[in-house]
């Protein structure tokens, strides 16, 4: 999926302010269509506002409905919208509502007041402080949703907000009369005392050691150190392993991440994934580490960490589709009498798509698991299949039946006229048999 550059207009590979791309995923039919931005609580975090706004923002510029779902951060926009077209929208309220109009950097914040009706930007980069330059539908929606100042709530990544500051007056570097304590007994001018260098140290800056380690722990190490756009651009050997040797090099690495407790920097899980060219099976791997019998918790908690790689990727979900067929013969006594229920947990979570699930469930396949599994798993998946085809035919029908009416102001200054009725001419035939004269005489 990538990332980009919270203000687009910067093309350099190293600004340092980076978001995740809009994935949107387009549902319903008819009059029930509706486009759900997937990775909203991504993108709105790394903007540090709520997710709300810039839902919001897509709901004015689009002349459409929103709705807000925060129990299963779904969020929508009615119609039918896609990524590309919502990403350009983005930019706009990126430059409305985010970066600072001094300085072009997204490190602000939304202050309101309620009473005066003002919304005012701070941002932490230049200090510049001041009310919006812009008056947009969007403003009346902030005063009446203001940001919430707890900073897990609002998702700002960017700035320290004032934890940090009630941290310090926790650890004691202020006393009661709120000023600064001092923490030794050092004079000042032992405070500003610079040692002078030592002979033996310039000649170490002069002619240090200017070897380079080249063992695999220091080369891994100096990885670690890089950003994730040069690290794609490095060569490894790992590539020229076989493709089930590079599935066990990428389970190793999420173990390893799952253990630590750091699985939740899902940039660095997809970045090895497509490191080692194996995105679209890496979904097995996901399954097998992440899911046992209480898989319905699990694919909540990890959802926005499938979606990465089952977005508009078939391969992905049907692999995923596999792993999940596993989970099921590993804990069969539990999750077999589930299955509806598991299937359908994903359909709703937007993790697997309808086209895939009908076409899988066309075929019974060995694949994963054996035959006979395989088999009581289609039988007992049945039920909710059906729905699925009887939802969609539904669908279909009334999408017939739809009568689209455009509205359009330019009709209003040409108004119908009723066009008189042309008749042809008759035509006039020359008589043969008339053989008389005209006298000129006569006239």
């Amino acid at each position: 999926m990538g990332s980009l550059n919270v203000n687009r207009s910067v093309s350099d590979a190293f600004y340092r302010y980076k978001m995740p791309r809009i994935m949107a995923k387009v549902e319903g039919k008819g009059n029930g269509i509706k486009t759900v931005i997937v990775n909203m609580m991504e993108v709105a975090k790394a903007l540090g506002r709520p997710p709300t706004y810039p839902t919001k923002y897509f709901g004015c510029e689009l002349g459409a409905q929103t709705q807000f779902d925060f129990k299963n951060d779904r969020f929508i926009v009615n119609g039918s919208h896609d990524a590309a077209k919502l990403q350009d929208l983005l930019d706009g309220f990126i430059r409305k509502f985010v970066l600072c109009p001094e300085c072009d950097n997204p490190e602000t914040t939304l202050l309101i007041s309620a009473k005066k009706g003002t919304i005012s930007q701070s941002c932490k980069a230049c200090g510049h402080h001041g009310p919006l330059e812009f008056n947009h539908k969007l403003n009346t929606f902030i005063l009446k949703n203001p940001p919430n100042l707890n900073p897990a709530t609002q998702g700002s990544a960017l700035t320290e907000g004032k934890r940090s500051k009630r941290s310090k007056k926790a650890t004691g570097e202020t006393n009661g009369d709120g000023r600064c304590s001092p923490k030794s007994d050092e004079s000042d001018s032992d405070k500003f005392k610079v040692n002078a260098p030592s002979e033996q140290s310039n000649e170490e800056d002069d002619y240090g050691n200017w070897a380079v380690d080249v063992s695999e722990e220091a080369v891994k190490a100096r990885q670690q150190d890089l950003t994730d756009g040069v690290k794609g651009l490095m060569m490894n050997d790992d590539l020229e392993k076989t493709e089930k040797e590079r599935i066990d090099l990428f389970y190793n690495y999420i173990k390893k991440m799952k253990d630590n407790g750091t699985l939740e920097n899902h940039r660095e899980v997809v970045a090895e994934a497509e490191r080692l060219e194996i995105k679209t099976k890496a979904t097995l791997v996901l399954a097998e580490l992440l899911f046992d019998q209480n898989i319905h918790t699990q694919a909540k908690k990890h959802r926005v960490l499938l979606l990465r790689f089952t977005h508009e990727d078939a391969k992905a979900q049907k692999c995923l589709i596999g792993g999940i067929e596993q989970t099921i013969a590993l804990h069969k006594d539990v999750l077999l009498q589930k299955v509806p229920a598991i299937f359908k947990l994903f359909y709703d979570l937007d993790i697997l798509e309808e086209k895939v699930l009908l076409e899988w469930s066309e075929k019974v396949s060995k694949k994963y698991v054996t035959k006979e599994l395989s088999q009581e798993i289609h039988n007992r998946v049945k039920p909710f299949i059906s729905w699925l085809k009887e939802a969609e035919e539904e669908s279909e029908s009334e999408s017939e039946d739809d009568v689209e009416i455009e509205y359009n102001d330019r009709a209003k200054g040409s108004p119908l006229k009723e066009q008189p009725k042309v008749t042809k001419p008759p035509v006039i035939e020359d008589d043969d048999d008339d053989d008389d004269e005209l006298n000129i005489d006569d006239i």
